[in-house]
């Protein structure tokens, strides 16, 4: 079945109140509801300007912030449950960081369905800023979600860069990749694309990227944000000779909007011309021998 697919290049604000964010995230989904989309993927750390809620001293502290954002998970969770609903569509919300029992902190996806369910996938491979940080750990389960379009998997930025995550998702199922993504250069944002490409070549399959754009001088977590939304896909007959279905302009506030068919993987990984998902095992039996002189 085909399928909308709508990424968000998503500005930062400094919204002062709940109700601000309300009237921001439901304009941008009603903006991609009218143009019939049924999958909405925002940005990595999205949630972060929701940290411009409380006074100075919170918001200018990473690890206060972090603390004050959890008495709001609950409303966040509700909120997007009911944009899924009400606009018919799954939406990965981008990321929230969710405090766990050991007192430390997951980046978290939520993906909302358009029945109410909701579910979700941490971030696996930490950055060097969330390490040395040290408030926010890695996940522990890597999953893959049932939809009416088919299996989705959710691979969070950085995670996006290491090929062996995406393979066991697209190997339980998964036709589609949906990537938030949050880079404060732009290398950081060309790894995430790049990785992002090449999952989408070696598996033979969609991968859709979000990013967060623009400036926000009062957060330590989101300050600069440089990226650009991007639906990209196996490159082979019947698709784009580049891999890329559509891409945003660099910087700008905007949806990315493509249409898809989960269903063209299956058959370009019979009928293509190179078997990049059935050939993945060939790696397996190559033996690397290497001469050494002393």
């Amino acid at each position: 079945m085909n399928v909308k697919i709508a990424a968000a290049q998503y500005d930062i604000s400094f919204l002062k109140l709940w109700q601000n964010y309300e009237r921001k995230t439901e304009s941008w989904v009603i903006e991609a509801a009218k143009r019939n989309v049924g999958i909405l993927l925002f940005p990595e750390y999205a949630s972060m300007e929701l940290a411009s809620l409380f006074s100075q001293d919170i918001y200018s502290s990473l690890s206060q912030q972090l603390a004050a954002m959890q008495s709001l998970l609950d409303d966040y969770i509700d909120w997007f449950r009911t944009l899924a609903q009400k606009y018919n569509c799954y939406i990965q919300a981008g990321t929230f960081p969710v405090k766990i029992d050991s007192g430390h902190y997951r980046n978290r996806a939520y993906l909302f369905m358009p029945d109410g369910q909701v579910d979700y996938q941490d971030k696996l491979m930490m950055t060097r800023f969330e390490n040395e940080q040290g408030l926010i750990q890695s996940g522990k389960e890597l999953k893959c979600f049932d939809t009416e379009y088919g299996k989705i998997a959710i691979n969070i930025c950085y995670d996006s860069e290491f090929p062996l995550l995406a393979r066991k998702q697209v190997e339980a199922g998964a036709n589609l990749i949906l990537v938030p993504s949050c880079t404060d250069t732009l290398a950081g944002y060309h790894r995430v694309k790049i990785g992002c490409q090449a999952r989408a070549l070696e598996n033979q399959c969609y991968v859709a990227q979000s990013s967060i754009v623009g400036i926000a001088p009062w957060s330590e977590a989101v300050d600069i944000n440089i990226g650009a939304a991007a639906i990209y896909t196996p490159v082979d007959r019947g698709f784009p000779d580049n891999g890329i279905l559509a891409i945003g302009e660099l910087n700008a506030a905007q949806w990315v909007i493509a249409e898809v068919s989960p269903g063209d993987c299956e058959t370009i990984r019979e009928q293509g011309q190179v078997f990049n998902y059935r050939d993945w095992v060939l790696q397996t039996a190559c033996q690397l021998k290497i001469d050494s002189k002393e």
